[in-house]
């Protein structure tokens, strides 16, 4: 089941090398996305779409790039994930026409390099699109069309050209993208190596990024480094900008391809996933429902902020092992399930309640002021995993500098919240709400907190650090 685990944090942990500063947030349920009209054609036949992407929905057809108006005609183009999460190259040329993989992508605690390579004057089938994923090339496909040669597409044509969304066969928009973006780039006239957006690393052979300003990108193409917040849709490489439609600087994102943040897990959770939003950070159960975060240390020291922002007498958040109990069972264990009992039922989870009450192993007793009567009360919780205990703070203010004990099983920790018809949202260094204050970094300078990561008043000060893979990889 995707989560990233110590010893298994993958291409964001390079602490050498180029890093990615920014990413775009896409809620699917914004209808989010960006498009411009070029005013004059390019190269229709070669060219390379390159991305990184983190998903954060799953189970339906979302598109990540696509041009023309029309999936049913013309020269439409698109780049998507299918409802079965297969990455999938449609194109119309007489028909409908498509080049899908057999792998499925559902892994939303990785970033995925996406590379698209085209040049219909090929005079091999099979060399006329290639794609890459982590920069090897894909091999096997469900379905394998491709274009004829010297097909004109409408990709670098006078026609729209869209980030994050698709088009279905009566010229509606469909299939937003659901989920993060982050280097964006259209190089027009050019079929680029993989070697041309990323490199192999040297000591770990993980896939990254490398610095792709100095690329010829042509007449039409674009490169999207998402670092203005106030205008996301720039193109860094200097030529029109993509207009964003939905998008608000809000949208801009530290959680890249080189900083990789936790979000919550769809896929280790209870109940449907449109209770999730805004990239996996806004959890909004219908049913009495857990979730728990896709990052799970077992050393370390952690910090996260959740919020309550409506229904405040159901606020549940705390910790819990990987994995956690299978529904209605203290003792099995199971990915894929979640259970309808509030954080501390289980000897496994330790959490606070609405009405200040600490649980674990199903024993509550009155630690902290409640949160029932209050909307917007931002719960900091601090996990250490070198001492094993945890402390929590209300809007800033510590509980107890003596915390509570968990145990050590040799179980990594993953943060969880439980609520029914409340709406949580999480910040895990990458906040998923406007900050009040000036937004505060770990002692190693990644995240943006409310408040202060580390315990002070101590005899010595106890450092806590934002769940990302840089941080784990060092820590964790």
């Amino acid at each position: 089941m995707p989560l990233i685990l110590p010893g298994n944090v993958g291409s964001a942990t390079a602490a050498t090398g180029f890093n990615v500063d920014n990413s775009c947030m896409f809620n699917d349920g914004d209808s989010a996305y960006m498009h411009k009209t070029p005013s004059s054609a390019g190269n229709r036949r070669t060219f390379t779409f390159s991305a990184w992407i983190k998903r954060s929905g799953l189970g339906a057809e979302m598109g990540i790039f696509t041009a023309g108006a029309d999936a049913n005609s013309g020269q439409f183009f698109t780049i998507m994930f299918t409802d079965a999460d297969e990455l999938n190259v449609q194109f119309y040329e007489g028909g409908f026409q498509d080049l899908k993989t057999n792998r499925k992508f559902r892994d939303v605690s990785a970033w995925y390099s996406i590379i698209i390579a085209v040049d219909t004057t090929q005079g091999t089938a099979a060399n006329r699109i290639k794609i890459y994923v982590n920069g090897t090339q894909e091999s096997s496909f469900a379905s394998s069309d491709y274009p004829s040669e010297d097909w004109d597409s409408a990709v670098n044509n006078t026609e729209i050209q869209q980030i994050g969304v698709r088009r279905n066969g009566s010229s509606a928009l469909a299939g937003y993208y659901d989920g993060y973006i982050a280097e964006a780039v259209l190089v027009d006239g050019t079929q680029a190596a993989n070697t041309d957006l990323g490199e192999f690393d040297e000591d770990s052979g993980i896939w990254k990024p490398i610095d792709v300003s100095g690329l010829t990108f042509g007449t039409n193409g674009f490169y999207l480094d998402f670092e203005a917040s106030g205008n996301l849709g720039n193109d860094a490489n200097g030529g029109t900008d993509l207009t964003e439609v939905n998008l608000a600087a809000a949208d801009q994102s530290t959680d890249t391809c080189t900083t990789n943040f936790a979000t919550l897990n769809p896929l280790h959770s209870i109940g449907a996933a449109s209770e999730l939003s805004q990239g996996n950070l806004e959890y909004d159960p219908a049913g009495h429902h857990r979730i728990i975060s896709t990052i799970a240390p077992t050393s370390g020291k952690w910090y996260a902020e959740v919020k309550g922002i409506d229904n405040p007498d159901k606020f549940n958040a705390g910790v819990a092992h990987y994995p956690m109990p299978a529904n209605g069972s203290a003792s099995s264990f199971a990915f894929g399930q979640g259970v309808n009992a509030d954080v501390g039922r289980f000897a496994n989870d330790f959490g606070v309640k609405a009405n200040g009450d600490y649980g674990n192993s199903n024993s509550y007793s009155s630690y902290m002021a409640s949160l029932e009567s209050e909307n917007n009360n931002i719960v900091g919780i601090y996990l250490d995993l070198d001492n094993y205990k945890i402390y929590f703070s209300k809007n800033g203010t510590l509980v107890s500098s003596t915390g509570k004990n968990l145990t050590n099983n040799g179980e990594p920790y993953g943060f969880i919240s439980v609520g029914e018809a409340a709406t949580f949202q999480w910040n895990f260094g990458n906040p998923s709400f406007a900050l009040a204050n000036t937004a505060i970094t770990d002692d190693n300078g990644f995240g943006a907190f409310e408040y202060s990561p580390n315990i002070t008043g101590d005899s010595a000060a106890k450092k806590f650090y934002a769940l990302c893979t840089k941080n784990l990889a060092e820590f964790g």
